[in-house]
Parts: structure tokens; sequence; C-alpha cells
């Protein structure tokens, strides 16, 4: 059955879409490439034109999405006519993989031959890979950046901030200078209680 197109759409001509979705952290490079070669798929097998496909790796999410608290973003740039959107949403609707999707309508009236894709088979391979993290690779060092400082007495907090304010111990200088405060001031006599005065 051929969908009805909308009329306020010029003949022969295309609309611009973005669409981004957002797979678990955890989805190997194959995963990513099985969800691509499918929405590939629904735009292509629907008229549509892929412009261009990027993998932004893996970030950290606003709030917590399905237990999740990273995805692996995924971007891509097509012209289609109405109903492709609903199709390749549907497709990743049905997708244990998927967390979250968005597609927004860019533009509209696109003569197809005009726009040039940046696509060619090198292009689906190389958004299939996730780049690593840079926070997991951090973590999985054990934070040796943190053991290189240049600090001359050995302690990684600055001079800027008491040690206490970290949780840590306080510095010897500050505990060797306050006998020696304490040895310089004459101490002052303790004052003595007064004595009410009765009311008369």
């Amino acid at each position: 059955m051929a969908r009805l197109l909308s009329l306020k759409d010029t003949p022969n001509t295309s609309r611009e879409y973005e669409t981004i979705y957002i797979l678990r952290p955890n989805t190997p490079n194959e995963g990513v490439a099985e969800v691509n070669t499918r929405i590939k798929g629904v735009i292509e097998s629907m008229g549509g034109k892929v412009l261009k496909v990027d993998n932004w790796g893996k970030r950290r999410l606003a709030y917590e999405v399905a237990k999740e608290r990273k995805g692996i973003y995924l971007y891509w740039l097509y012209l289609a006519k109405s109903g492709v959107v609903e199709e390749a949403e549907r497709n990743l609707r049905m997708l244990d993989n998927v967390i979250r999707y968005l597609t927004v309508k860019v533009d509209e009236n696109i003569v197809v031959d005009a726009r040039p894709s940046e696509i060619d088979d090198t292009s689906y391979e190389k958004a299939a890979q996730t780049a690593a993290d840079e926070e997991d690779l951090f973590l999985s060092r054990g934070g040796d950046d943190l053991s290189a400082s240049d600090d001359d007495d050995g302690d990684v907090y600055s001079d800027d901030y008491p040690a206490e304010d970290f949780g840590g111990k306080p510095k010897a200088k500050a505990e060797a200078a306050a006998p020696a405060a304490a040895a310089a001031e004459p101490e002052a006599p303790a004052e003595q209680p007064k004595e009410p005065k009765d009311k008369e």
C-alpha cells in the first residue's frame, strides 16, 4: 500500500532529518554495527539518502535512563520522505540496546541530487567503532596523575587550601608553628566572675 504524501511537500523533493540515538554503554562494536545496519536498511529501502553517520562515543547522561548513567551516542543526517522517520523509530523502539532516540526535521523541500553524501563503506565501519571513554581510562589507571605531582613536600594538596578540607592530615609545618606561637604570646590572666549587684 502506497503511503499518502503530504500535500505541502514540493514534488520530487525530500525532507532533511537528524536522528540521534543512545545505546547502552556496554554494547560491543558488533552490536553498534548491527543497529546501524538496521537503520541504514530502513532509510534506504524507503527511498531515503544517508548524508552523514557519526559515532560520538560514550558520554555521561544528564540523568539516569533505563538504569544507565552513560550511553553511546550515534548521529545520523539523512534525506527522506514522510513515513521513514516513523519506521526508523519503530525499529529503534524494538531494540533492547537502544535506551533513547530523537529525530528532528532540519529542512524540507530539498532536491536529493543537489545534496552530496559524505558516506561510503568506511564511514559505516568507523561509526561502529566506539572510542574508549576518557573517564573509564582514568579510573582504570588508578589516578596515576595524582601520584606524579611536582609538589615539593610530597602531598597532593595545594598550598592554597588546608589539607583538612580534603580529609587529609594537617601539614607538619602548621603543627610545628602552633607551639612556637603559643610560647611567644604571654598568657592572659583568667577573668574572675563578677558578682551580681543587689537591686536596692
